[in-house]
């Protein structure tokens, strides 16, 4: 019924800046008025004559200015003096007698010289204590069932958004449902996308539910997180958000769910959204409802919590 807007934490895209009578000189360093070379220069090394230095000069806002004989002896001077201070230093620091360094914390680290025998392994460690175990396998499992009332669509939930196959959608196919889907799908690739589990759902004559989980691979980046942020944080926003921060999804610690402001437009019924999101290790999930009729706090409360928990 409607798109997400994709937020600005995206990659954003480097704009070039419009052609003017200056360019940047790519590789050089500085700014060039057209021509490789200023006017009064024939060759590389020709510098310009005096009066067109002070004019340059003046032109830059700082006057010109001739380096003196006393400066140089100052800075001759200064660089003797900061020679003999390293040198006198070294020579203090080598007749003094070594500090023996202090013993490691745990000198008897060792890896042991043969595996336990077996019956002697340690027990691995359960889901609770290592969450990639559940996300490791089948990620449409870890879906919250299909609420009560609720039937299988066959038309995709957001305009111009594809419908999962099997549970399962592409990086690509997923990009389609944010406004920019050539920024979000760039922004998938750089950031090492791994797998999107889908569901989209109906209910009552109008309502539509879908929910995401979007599975980042493990790497130098915090995909999950940064994604579900870059989501977050537009979401005060009254133009792409709800206009509100939302509130905490209980045991997250993360996660916030919201409710926007219906919309009502001249020959058209009232829309109505909601929309949760949260992060849990690699993976981020993304919650929405829309619906003709008001929905409550607690109708997205309920699915955000049941999805947490099954993560």
């Amino acid at each position: 019924m409607t798109s997400p807007e994709s937020s600005a934490a995206g990659p954003a895209a480097t704009d070039q800046a419009a052609a003017g009578p200056a360019q940047w000189a790519q590789g050089q360093g500085h700014w060039q008025t057209g021509a490789e070379t200023a006017p009064w220069q024939t060759g590389a090394e020709t510098a310009p004559p005096a009066d067109v230095r002070d004019a340059v000069s003046a032109a830059d806002g700082r006057l010109p200015r001739r380096r003196g004989r006393t400066a140089l002896l100052i800075a001759t001077a200064a660089v003797l003096g900061l020679v003999a201070g390293i040198a006198v230093g070294y020579g203090v620091q080598a007749e003094r007698p070594p500090t023996p360094l202090p013993a490691l914390a745990q000198p008897g680290l060792a890896y042991p010289g043969k595996a336990l025998p077996e019956g002697r392994e340690p027990d691995p460690l359960s889901d609770k204590e290592d969450r990639s175990r559940r996300t490791a396998g089948d990620l449409r499992k870890l879906l919250i069932p299909r609420p009560k009332g609720a039937r299988e669509v066959d038309v995709p939930t957001f305009d111009g958004g594809s419908l999962p196959v099997d549970g399962w959608m592409t990086a690509a196919d997923y990009a389609t449902e944010y406004v920019d889907e050539g920024s979000m799908f760039e922004y998938f690739a750089e950031e090492d996308i791994r797998r999107v589990a889908g569901a989209d759902w109906e209910r009552g004559q109008y309502g539509q539910i879908a929910v995401r989980l979007v599975q980042f691979r493990s790497g130098a980046g915090m995909g999950a997180v940064d994604f579900a942020e870059s989501q977050l944080d537009y979401m005060p926003e009254s133009d792409e958000g709800a206009g509100y921060a939302g509130d905490p999804i209980k045991g997250s610690g993360n996660g916030r769910y919201f409710v926007y402001p219906v919309q009502n437009k001249p020959g058209y019924l009232p829309l109505y959204e909601a929309r949760a999101l949260g992060y849990r290790g690699d993976v981020m999930f993304d919650i929405h409802i829309f619906d003709t009729r008001p929905i409550s706090k607690r109708d997205i409360r309920t699915l955000a919590e049941r999805q947490l928990e099954r993560l």
